[in-house]
């Protein structure tokens, strides 16, 4: 099964949801729409399930224009963020309810019914009803619900935005596992970009209605191609420090200068931007590559097992993303430190001239 979106635009009360969208999908991909709130991910959702039209643009299957095609005659699956069940059907009966619908022999709904169930681990609550199961588990049957009907179309819009942080990484590896048993396309929204790392697959970032980058996902993480991709794919926003070169060195600020080593020896003289995501700014040196900024705390946020240090480095706001529980006293002074190696490098319109050797997804988190 092959899937394209041609040239879709949508305006409604005169703001624009989304902009000259063009994509490609072919059975068996697993796609991220990555993007801030209001972004236009859901809209694009909603146009490929057939929920909403577009004012403008065509939306092909197997070459065959489904524009005008009513959701109820696709083949299609969709999970929204907040979970949706009968509540006075069983876990069982909620499940099985799309394929009863279109009649399918009871047997065979059985047998896919206990199957979907024994993958999201809900094979002993199946005689229950939704009140008595936590959210996650209610989540977990809407998804369930999706997922056995076999659909060549799967929507997943931010389907575990809504639960706690265990229970959503459990849910990712699960998800994971059954993307790549399926042969659907599977299309999931997110405005996470370490749940998007995590999935793997292609993505398209989107902004403001507008799609900015698409390619697979660990290979746009590495080369973001503009700031706003950068910042996009980055949680929190990547840091940027405007900076200049000459014939030795990367000079941030009035005294800092960066020797231009490693893939900074390509930069001729000028004027950049230079950006570093906020896990690789460190209160403490990390190796002898690193150097040091001398900063001025603003704010320190203790997030569960982190902490996100906000700085000035002369006249520049950062964050620093440390693992560990830290306090710091706002107006104090702290040096901050860096590796060179980390550094992407933009040119002053915006565009990637230079990023750090590739890693693994997991080291660049």
């Amino acid at each position: 099964m092959s899937i394209s979106i041609k040239n879709i635009n949508l305006t409604v009360n005169e703001d624009v949801y989304l902009k000259d969208i063009s994509l490609d999908f072919e059975s068996g991909s697993t796609n991220i729409f990555l993007g801030r709130t209001l972004a236009g991910k859901t809209s694009l959702l909603r146009i490929m399930a057939g929920l909403d039209r577009p004012d403008q643009g065509k939306i092909f299957v197997n070459g065959e224009d489904v524009t005008g095609l009513s959701v109820r005659k696709r083949n299609i699956s969709m999970v929204y963020q907040q979970f949706i069940n009968y509540p006075s059907f069983t876990i069982y009966e909620n499940i099985a309810s799309p394929l009863k619908i279109s009649k399918m022999d009871k047997r065979e709904i059985d047998r896919r019914v206990r199957e979907v169930a024994e993958m999201l681990h809900l094979e002993s609550m199946l005689d229950r009803i939704p009140t008595e199961l936590s959210g996650g588990q209610q989540q977990r049957c809407a998804i369930a619900r999706a997922l056995v009907k076999d659909s060549n179309l799967l929507l997943l819009d931010e389907p575990l935005v809504n639960l706690d942080y265990k229970l959503r990484e459990e849910l990712q590896i699960d998800l994971q596992n059954i993307f790549k048993e399926r042969d659907a396309i599977v299309i999931y929204t997110t405005t996470e970009p370490a749940e998007a790392l995590k999935l793997g697959g292609n993505i398209v970032v989107l902004d403001q209605g507008k799609m900015i980058q698409t390619g697979v996902t660990s290979q746009v993480f590495h080369q973001p191609a503009t700031i706003k991709v950068a910042e996009v794919f980055s949680d929190p926003p990547i840091n940027l420090l405007h900076c200049t070169v000459d014939d030795s060195a990367l000079k941030l600020g009035e005294n800092l200068r960066i020797p231009l080593k490693s893939h900074l020896s390509t930069l001729t003289p000028g004027r950049y931007i230079a950006g570093i995501r906020s896990n690789h700014l460190y209160l403490n040196s990390q190796n002898n590559s690193n150097v040091q900024l001398e900063t001025i705390v603003k704010l320190a946020e203790i997030n569960g097992s982190e902490t996100f240090i906000h700085v000035t480095y002369e006249t520049t706001q950062l964050v620093v993303q440390e693992v560990g529980v830290y306090s710091q006293k706002i107006d104090s002074k702290i040096m901050v430190h860096l590796d060179p190696a980390n550094l992407f490098v933009f040119s002053e319109a915006g565009s990637l001239l230079l990023s750090p050797d590739n890693r693994s997804p997991e080291k660049q988190l």
